[in-house]
């Protein structure tokens, strides 16, 4: 998946290793956590061996670029090559069980809109189905052993099926909207999933007053 996301990156611009970084997690979001400079520069060695990037002319490192306690020696930049290309359109065109699971799903998804159509209906349709049988897993769980369990594990057990419930509701309106040709509706200041309304209630300890 790292090497996916990497081609990626690499298609739209050149980018140094620290400048990768930024871009995969600004890109990846919760997925962030498994990206490391231990992974990633590894990654970009097996790359360059492969062929599919190439190192370009290094650049002079400034302080703002530079993490603390590293040296501010000049920063090679990774360029991807035509078999990169190559490569790159191979895997985000997959659509197999490795994409509907929490990482693959993840980075596959943050690559959509360079997806095809019928590529990311699959990939939806794969992630619901899993999903929808983590679902029934948690509601057997609950169902056979609840009495057993301790009001802790039991919290924690409603809190993964409320999550897997939540997500398939998702993933039902993206397919919907894959199927009528619709792009993901972006919420605006003001409505769901941005800015509250001004008449929705304040969270506790904030007066309506109180709101910029």
């Amino acid at each position: 998946m790292l090497e996916f996301a990497i081609l990626g990156l690499l298609q739209e611009a050149p980018m140094h290793g620290y400048e990768l970084r930024k871009e995969l997690t600004a890109k990846l979001g919760a997925i962030r956590a498994a990206i490391s400079y231990g992974s990633l520069y590894p990654t970009l060695r097996r790359l360059q061996a492969a062929g599919w990037i190439t190192e370009a002319a290094e650049t002079p490192a400034t302080a703002e670029e530079v993490p603390a306690l590293t040296s501010r020696r000049g920063r090679v930049v990774y360029t991807i090559t035509a078999e990169g290309k190559e490569r790159f359109a191979q895997l985000i065109a997959q659509a197999g069980p490795e994409t509907y699971d929490d990482t693959g799903f993840g980075v596959h998804f943050a690559f959509f809109a360079r997806t095809d159509q019928a590529t990311r209906l699959r990939i939806l349709e794969g992630r619901r189905r899993k999903i929808e049988e983590r679902r029934e897993g948690l509601r057997d769980v609950l169902g056979r052993a609840a009495e057993r369990l301790d009001a802790y594990t039991l919290e924690l057990q409603r809190h993964g099926l409320d999550a897997c419930e939540r997500e398939v509701r998702w993933l039902e309106e993206l397919i919907a909207n894959e199927r009528s040709g619709r792009a993901p509706t972006v919420p605006h200041p003001g409505t769901a999933g941005g800015r509250r309304e001004d008449n929705s209630p304040p969270p506790p300890g904030e007066s309506r007053k109180e709101r910029p």
